[in-house]
């Protein structure tokens, strides 16, 4: 049950979204992670604003509102016009509120699924993106914004530590404030038979005053496919390490859909570092289904010790794992469906459902 809207206002475009569906999916694949009593926590759904010349300079606005069952994503973007061959400037401001289940959930049936810790992150972000002009195979992207995170309990009462007394904030305060500079590189190259790309981000916390963050935090996802006659080949390596301040939040989660599939969202551990490798073969069955083969396997490096207040100690979690399972890829003029059936490394299967590319 859904309904898609597009309404236009003079130039401007408003696009509505709502979904009543995924309730029904989301109780077959997780753990209840709060008691939602409310008529609304059955909804999901976007809303999205577009105004292509606000001024009257070409200036763009774009406004979305995404809603889930547990989170909620509000984005601005304001957009001037400037000449290709320079840097193109965007300012956002966003403010993004959802479960902290990676670092601070509590694996239950043998690491298959994550429930709820008792602790949500509520971000802040203001600042200006540059998108530097592309060349045929590299992109570069630069952000400077700032930043204020804030943990909140199940019923939305700021909160400074968790279920267990341990802080969840760098500061030890109710919030954590910073200025990031982060930078993202990508390379890509494409040919009829294969393709290759890589990703490279890098933070940097800037000390504007004596209390605000000082880190730097980088991540890398190396992929390459190959097509081997009527099956497809994928393979990629994603890693990462912090260094400097760091709260709980800023930790690597390791495990779940996107990661080590067979367990559930970083049920693996959480740690300063991290290392994840895939690997999954399709197979084109028909002209809209493909069946696929994988293996995952992840590891925290021996960091998780390194994370303040060691949450994946206390609650259990391996530090390692390893997962295995079949799935199929249903493509249609709506999106790409999946569903993938995984085995851990304690032999618990887990059943997952993913939707991606929805057509608007």
């Amino acid at each position: 049950m859904g309904a898609q809207k597009s309404i236009h206002a003079g130039k401007a475009k408003i696009d509505v979204n709502v979904d009543f569906t995924h309730k029904i999916c989301a109780s077959m694949m997780l753990p209840s992670l709060r008691n939602t009593g409310s008529p609304l926590s059955l909804v999901i759904g976007s809303l999205c604003i577009k105004h292509p010349n606000l001024f009257g300079g070409s200036e763009k606005l774009d406004v979305s509102w995404d809603k889930g069952l547990y989170d909620s994503n509000i984005l601005v973007a304001y957009r001037r016009p400037r000449p290709q061959w320079v840097a193109q400037q965007c300012f956002v401001m966003q403010h993004s509120l959802s479960p902290e289940i990676g670092v601070h959930g509590v694996p239950v049936d043998n690491f298959s699924r994550s429930g709820s810790g008792g602790v949500n992150l509520s971000r802040l972000s203001v600042g200006l993106d540059l998108n530097e002009p592309a060349s045929s195979k590299w992109s570069s992207t630069t952000s400077i914004k700032f930043e204020n995170v804030r943990l909140l309990s199940d019923d939305g009462r700021s909160i400074t530590r968790d279920l267990d007394g341990f802080p969840v904030t760098c500061s030890g305060n109710a919030h954590d404030s910073m200025v990031v500079l982060k930078q993202e590189s990508q390379y890509a190259k494409a040919t009829d038979h294969s393709f290759s790309r890589f990703t490279m981000q890098i933070e940097q916390g800037i000390p504007v005053l004596s209390k605000w963050l000082i880190f730097n935090r980088f991540k890398f996802v190396a992929s390459k496919g190959i097509k081997l006659g009527p099956a497809f080949l994928l393979t990629s390596l994603t890693g990462g390490s912090i260094v400097g301040d760091m709260a709980p939040y800023q930790a690597f989660a390791i495990g779940g859909l996107g990661s080590v599939r067979g367990y559930g969202e970083g049920a693996v551990g959480s740690g300063r570092s991290c290392l994840v490798a895939n690997t999954e073969v399709t197979i084109p069955l028909s002209k809209m289904l493909e069946g696929s083969v994988f293996l995952d396997c992840g590891t925290d490096l021996g960091s998780g010790r390194l994370v303040p207040g060691n949450p994946a100690l206390r609650q259990g979690k391996p530090g390692s794992g390893v997962g295995l399972g079949y799935g199929l890829r249903f493509k249609s003029p709506l999106g790409h469906f999946q569903v993938d059936y995984a085995i851990n490394a304690f032999q618990q299967k887990t059943l997952y459902f993913g939707v991606t590319n929805l057509a608007s």
